[in-house]
């Protein structure tokens, strides 16, 4: 009798135990660059849908993963989410994600919009794009972003800092697809074309082409979006460059805000789930639209308002290269003399 209850005793605690492990489980811990306004509509639905909590701290992402690789084994991180294929290529580089081998994530992300070895996935693309004022240019003159470092463009081109990523990734896949040489050229023709020094901010520059300080500029469509919702009325408008030509590298400049699991990950399933739940059409239209931003999964039908800007055909080199080539960019940047 004694040997049954000792046996029951074991059995009920092992069960204890099981079950305390399951419930532990059921929450997700993300470490995100994203602000908290655009994920936590997200997470919520998440929870509603699974039972599952998604427990998440914002920060910049070199905070971030400053702070991954601080914590090593003990980080309480399953998921890091970031901006721009940069800093996710960053993050791999410093080996603090963990290829995840996902038939869901393959077939919903296109492989251009993903780590080669796996390691993180594009949720969201952001296009990279030229911005105009209809007032002073009529869009046959536009044509490509090296375009802009034509003369004719001279004083009329205004450029956010060279400081910021976007801009270090538009340049590192420019080096990608014509060698370090012609994009100096390019860039070294950008700066003589500039109307006034680089600016802070893409809102700042497409301002700035509203009022007349220059007549073009390169921002984040969703910028563009932002400012156009408040100010409908501003002298601007949206054009796709280098649509017109034949390769693979033809097509507007895409980049990501994209996630990846954590090396040391304590809830790997769990992440991985929600990161195939990120990229289903129900979380595809709530991470991309509550930004204006494209879903990076294509069978997803575009918001109104980023619709309403017309179709165009994307730039097919891996955003990995963003990454791989961003320290190169910055050197060559730096070089030209942009600022």
């Amino acid at each position: 009798m004694k040997c049954r209850n000792s046996f029951k005793f074991l059995l009920s605690g092992a069960l204890l135990l099981a079950l305390g492990q399951v419930a532990q489980a059921a929450e997700v811990i993300v470490y995100s660059a994203r602000n908290e306004q655009l994920i936590k509509p997200l997470f919520d639905a998440y929870t509603l849908e699974t039972g599952v909590q998604v427990k998440f701290i914002t920060d910049k992402e070199g905070p971030l993963m400053a702070r991954l690789k601080a914590e090593g084994r003990n980080t309480p991180a399953d998921i890091l989410l970031t901006v721009d294929a940069g800093n996710l290529w960053q993050a791999a580089r410093e080996d603090l994600l963990k290829p995840v081998d996902s038939r869901v994530l393959k077939a919903n992300i296109p492989e251009h919009l993903r780590d080669p070895g796996n390691e993180w996935f594009g949720l969201s693309v952001r296009a990279r794009t030229v911005i105009y004022n209809p007032n002073k240019v009529k869009a046959g003159e536009l044509s490509t972003y090296e375009d802009l470092a034509s003369p004719k463009w001279k004083g009329r081109l205004c450029l956010r800092t060279s400081k910021k990523v976007y801009n270090q990734s538009l340049v590192a896949m420019m080096i990608g697809e014509h060698g370090e040489e012609k994009t100096e050229q390019i860039v070294r023709g950008w700066v003589a074309n500039l109307a006034t020094d680089p600016l802070a901010d893409d809102t700042k520059a497409m301002e700035a082409v509203a009022a007349g300080l220059c007549d073009v500029t390169v921002v984040n469509t969703y910028y563009f979006g932002r400012l156009m919702e408040k100010k409908p009325n501003l002298p601007l408008a949206l054009f796709w460059p280098n649509q017109n030509l034949k390769n693979k590298a033809a097509g507007v400049h895409v980049n990501v805000s994209g996630a990846g699991v954590t090396k040391y990950a304590k809830h790997e399933r769990e992440a991985i789930h929600l990161l195939e739940w990120l990229s289903s059409p129900k979380a595809q239209n709530l991470f991309a639209d509550v930004n204006l931003e494209y879903p990076a999964n294509p069978a997803i039908q575009w918001d109104a308002t980023v619709a309403a800007w017309g179709n165009f055909k994307q730039n097919l080199i891996n955003v990995a290269e963003a990454g791989k080539l961003q320290v190169k960019s910055v050197m060559l940047m730096d070089r030209a003399g942009y600022k």
